[in-house]
């Protein structure tokens, strides 16, 4: 694993990360977004959305997983209310059909993670400023961000 330090400063800085990565996708690609409340999960998986062509992303609170047709198909999920217990969810399923899922509050599911994937941790220092620790699991992962960190 490879850790990354980043800062923005602005959600317009955080939507422009979110679409260099998304400029590197590749089917089966799992992205984790950790953070508090409000610290920039969803405006990240947004933009990422966009990015693919999918401008209606919103967060998937009271749904869990949404899908999304775009360059490739888009798995949104929300699982801060599954405690745990995601044994009926698919998961598998859903990391191994061709598309890009981002995962909000992936730190509540750990175990059921696939070893490689892209997690970003948002840390809020400011009204807008975040910190963000993303950290590579995996060759693929690592090299997209020596490209585009």
């Amino acid at each position: 694993m490879n850790t990354y330090k980043v800062t923005v400063h602005s959600e317009e800085e955080t939507i422009e990360l979110a679409e260099n990565i998304e400029s590197e996708k590749f089917p089966n690609m799992v992205i984790c977004l950790n953070g508090d409340l409000g610290s920039g999960k969803t405006v990240f998986a947004k933009a990422f959305g966009h990015a693919m062509g999918i401008d209606d992303v919103t967060s998937p609170t009271f749904n869990i997983i949404k899908e999304y047709n775009g360059e490739l198909p888009l798995y949104h999920m929300d699982v801060y209310r599954v405690e745990g217990n995601v044994d009926n969810l698919g998961l598998n399923e859903y990391f191994e059909k061709g598309g890009v899922t981002i995962i909000e509050w992936s730190d509540m599911i750990e175990q059921y993670l696939p070893k490689e994937r892209l997690e970003i941790e948002f840390k809020m220092i400011g009204e807008n400023s975040r910190i963000l620790l993303i950290r590579a699991y995996g060759e693929e992962y690592i090299n997209i961000c020596e490209r585009v960190l």
